[in-house]
């Protein structure tokens, strides 16, 4: 089976207009990807990385300078025109639609671009406003929305299209908590019900996120693809320590849990003015945590909280890119 989207040694270099304005800037060197059909690949990266840059070509927006992109067996050069027929995307933060019109209008008027037959677009419209909590805003001009309920519109003429591949660039860019997370559980619904024919292609400065939805993720810097694969196994590449902490009543003798099988290492301190032990534990296996937690109640106490820490994403992004986002 051909993948979703496909590049071999792509490469983007942005040349100056005039000599005085600088020297060239490469914003892709020489990137290979291949993202399969129903995955919900994330793209990790600072500022000036790439990410954009890449997504528009494979989009059809811009052209490479060098090497090849296919978007379902297509090239993106070549077959632009049967290309766009398969894609639609979304970016974070964009100013789309025209404020005179209403919100299902402008919705309608997208749909027509793609030549979709009307009464499917505005049964679409209406079933996704309602999933997006947006169907009393659907007779409201789009100039009157705030700018969540303007970016779940814009999340919504993404998905009305019914596309195969669908670029969302930072599609939950300053939003708050709730229309993130609408947005987001529309995103998973709508792979994991494709039956493995959709494919998702995000962009995301929010590592929770690309954690929580993406089957894998690439991280790109300076135009190159520094790492790829599941977000679990690119924790691993971390070296950080399991840390389980624990507050108990008093325990008088703690020795014993530092002999169990998995802890590397074992401390602990006492606050005899509240009543309260407190443990740490560094775990070279996790399924200690277990018989910790069995140790404890053998020995008398109670747990009052527990608390778990491992690498994280951004850890791996620290590792591989050298800073965080800016």
């Amino acid at each position: 089976m051909e993948p979703a989207v496909e590049t071999k040694k792509l490469t983007r270099v942005f040349n100056p207009k005039k000599k005085k304005e600088g020297a060239s800037v490469r914003a892709l060197n020489s990137v290979d990807l291949k993202i399969e059909k129903g995955e919900l690949f994330g793209l990790l990266g600072p500022n000036g990385a790439g990410k954009t840059t890449l997504l528009k070509i494979l989009s059809t927006l811009l052209l490479p300078t060098s090497g090849k992109a296919y978007v379902s067996g297509l090239d993106v050069e070549k077959d632009y025109v049967e290309v766009r027929k398969r894609i639609n995307m979304v970016s974070g933060g964009e100013i789309s639609g025209y404020g005179l019109l209403t919100v299902r209008e402008n919705l309608w008027m997208f749909s027509q671009f793609y030549g979709i037959k009307s009464s499917i677009a505005l049964e679409r419209i209406d079933d996704m406003l309602g999933k997006f909590g947006m169907l009393d805003k659907k007779s409201e001009k789009v100039r009157t929305l705030s700018t969540g309920q303007r970016q779940k519109m814009n999340v919504i003429r993404g998905f009305v299209t019914d596309p195969q591949i669908l670029f969302l660039d930072e599609p939950t860019l300053g939003l708050d908590v709730n229309a993130s997370r609408t947005i987001r559980d529309f995103i998973l619904d709508w792979v994991r019900k494709s039956e493995r024919d959709k494919t998702v292609l995000l962009t995301t400065h929010y590592m929770a996120e690309a954690d929580q939805l993406c089957d894998r993720v690439a991280i790109i810097d300076d135009g190159r693809i520094l790492a790829c694969d599941s977000p679990e196994n690119l924790k691993k590449l971390v070296k950080s320590e399991t840390t389980l902490r624990l507050d108990v009543t008093t325990m008088k003798d703690q020795r014993v849990l530092g002999t169990i099988p998995g802890v590397e290492k074992f401390t602990s301190t006492d606050d005899l003015e509240n009543n309260i032990t407190s443990l740490r534990f560094v775990l070279g296996d996790e399924s200690a945590i277990s018989d910790i937690v069995s140790g404890v109640a053998k020995g008398g106490s109670k747990i009052l909280a527990l608390r778990k820490t491992e690498p994280t994403l951004e850890d791996v992004f620290i590792k591989l890119v050298g800073k965080g986002f800016e």
